[in-house]
């Protein structure tokens, strides 16, 4: 750690216990510490000392963590200070709030001492990243102003000058991509961990109930069956009925009630299969225990993708139904990191259905029949082609080019952090695959996802490299 630095973090919580951990374990860790129990005295605390890092709670009384966060980030003087959110909220719209409002990053309650630590070094190293960066820049500002003032007498040293200048512009530059690709990989890190933890421990819970009802309801369809029939054999062989009896017949409605039974029992029978097969899909989707190249069916994981969109593919008020045409070819169990590509196949086809929304909000009028059509071949000896197109508007050339960059989004602000497709390409690139888009205004737009069918043997630390950096601290 850097002794030079004050290393200062704020923590911000109401909770005494919560202060008290996480001030022992960071001062532990080499930094000094400040404490706010509130937001109010959290804003007013920083005007006189300002912290190098944020620790701040959510629910609090008073201004919550959301609202500091925004005053914060709307001071010039503290708006560049990196904020964390530690919190037990889990819902993904609470996270999408934190981070449109300019947090960099969530630690869930109950925490781990030593993910605090690990996570909050990561991020002073990344503001020391881009310090360093702003200084670079302005000492190279200030070179080129200096050398362009004395170019008259120095005219000798100008080719000198403008190569030492492309230098060190690149050295930025790559500096700069680097910084990128290590926020994208923290991202998708956490993403990965979070949604497979979360999807994994759904199906778990649910698993076991809904299969038990699932397996009694052929049970309790006979039993009902069965005392149907022992019904109409008293009917049969007692046609007097009693008053008491009679009125009781026309209470429930018998008639009724030995034809809507059966009916009854059907739905149910074909609701527990939808529930399973859910399940099924999330466990497929998700696939969080494979932390290595498996031989899977690529079919298997479309189809996981396809039942867990299904709501978003339904009609709604201004949407027509979207249909999907499934094409496809002959494909071979393929190596790959499951869970990963099936990531990239969700965040296609959530941008495919986001394409065709987006183009009737606009219009106001139906898409003449909204479709995503999938295609999969064999291209060669050796790879896999997956396609998957839409019938939308299609994008510009000038959006093409931008499509997979970190953070670029033509999406209303708070629907989208630009990170999907960026952290798609990024994952078939680490299979020695490509991920490319065709399109054209007008025409709609295709994504193509190719892969080889074997991936080469990767050593310990590659394979260590390419699952999530995160998911070992979660």
């Amino acid at each position: 750690m850097d002794s030079s630095s004050r290393n200062l973090i704020l923590i911000v919580d109401d909770t005494p216990t919560n202060l008290e951990v996480l001030s022992e374990a960071l001062t532990d860790a080499g930094f000094e510490i400040a404490v706010a129990t509130n937001g109010e005295n959290a804003i007013k605390q920083i005007e006189y000392e300002a912290p190098d890092l944020i620790l701040l709670d959510v629910m609090m009384p008073g201004i919550d963590g959301f609202e500091t966060c925004y005053r914060l980030k709307s001071n010039p003087k503290t708006k560049d200070i990196p904020v964390i959110f530690i919190t037990a909220l889990t819902d993904t719209a609470d996270q999408v709030k934190g981070f449109s409002l300019g947090a960099v990053d969530y630690i869930s309650k109950p925490f781990q001492q030593a993910e605090v630590v690990v996570r909050i070094q990561t991020h002073m190293q990344m503001q020391k990243m881009r310090s360093a960066l702003e200084v670079q820049n302005i000492r190279l500002k200030q070179e080129i102003q200096e050398r362009t003032a004395a170019e008259a007498s120095l005219q000798k040293l100008t080719q000198h000058l403008e190569k030492r200048v492309e230098e060190r512009t690149q050295q930025l530059s790559q500096s700069l991509e680097k910084l990128q690709q290590t926020q994208v990989k923290l991202v998708q890190g956490e993403k990965s961990a979070t949604l497979g933890q979360l999807v994994a421990g759904i199906a778990h819970e649910i698993n076991n109930p809904v299969n038990f009802i699932h397996a009694n309801l052929h049970h309790a369809n006979e039993y009902v069956q069965s005392l149907l029939e022992l019904v109409k054999l008293y009917q049969t062989q007692f046609p007097d009925s009693t008053p008491e009896i009679k009125r009781k017949l026309e209470e429930v409605d018998l008639e009724f009630l030995i034809e809507d039974m059966p009916k009854v029992l059907s739905s149910m029978v074909v609701g527990s299969e939808r529930i399973c097969n859910v399940i099924k899909s999330l466990r497929t989707f998700s696939r969080h225990d494979e932390a290595q190249i498996k031989v899977v069916d690529l079919h298997e994981g479309i189809d996981s993708a396809l039942i867990i969109l299904d709501h978003r593919l339904k009609p709604k008020l201004k949407h027509q139904a979207i249909q999907v045409i499934k094409q496809y070819g002959k494909l071979p169990p393929v190596d790959c990191f499951a869970g990963k590509i099936n990531q990239v196949f969700m965040n296609v086809l959530s941008n495919a259905i986001d394409a065709l929304s987006e183009v009737v909000d606009a219009e106001h009028n139906y898409i003449l029949s909204p479709t995503i059509r999938i295609q999969t071949e064999v291209v060669g000896s050796d790879r896999v082609a997956i396609r998957i197109a839409d019938n939308g508007s299609g994008i510009t050339k000038e959006v093409q080019e931008r499509v997979f960059e970190p953070f670029f989004t033509t999406k209303a602000p708070g629907k989208g952090t630009g990170l999907g497709m960026s952290i798609s390409r990024q994952i078939v690139t680490e299979h020695k695959g490509s991920l490319y888009c065709i399109s054209s205004p007008g025409k709609g737009t295709e994504f193509v996802i190719e892969i080889p069918i074997r991936q080469p043997m990767l050593s310990n630390c590659e394979q260590l490299a390419t699952v999530s950096t995160l998911e070992q601290f979660v």
